[in-house]
């Protein structure tokens, strides 16, 4: 089964293979904290949950819940 994230108009396919899209996932987290560097951001640790999200279930509940407090706080759903 394809596993696709989607953000607005942009749409990337993630690997099949589970090990490899947890150890993307890691590594953008990772790489996000070092946001302060010229190339990398901050923008990278939403996104690497996102990623793992799909494959560690309890992830994906932290996930939903936050997404759930976004639209109850705002009426719109969260950008990621």
């Amino acid at each position: 089964m394809a596993r696709t994230i989607k953000i607005g108009s942009w749409s990337h396919t993630l690997p099949d293979w589970a090990p490899a899209r947890i150890l993307i996932g890691l590594l953008l987290i990772l790489a996000g904290f070092l946001g302060f560097l010229p190339v990398l951001g901050f923008w990278m640790i939403p996104l690497g949950v996102v990623v793992l999200s799909h494959d560690i279930p309890y992830v994906r509940l932290l996930r939903q819940r936050v997404m759930g407090w976004w639209r109850g706080r705002s009426g719109t759903p969260p950008p990621a």
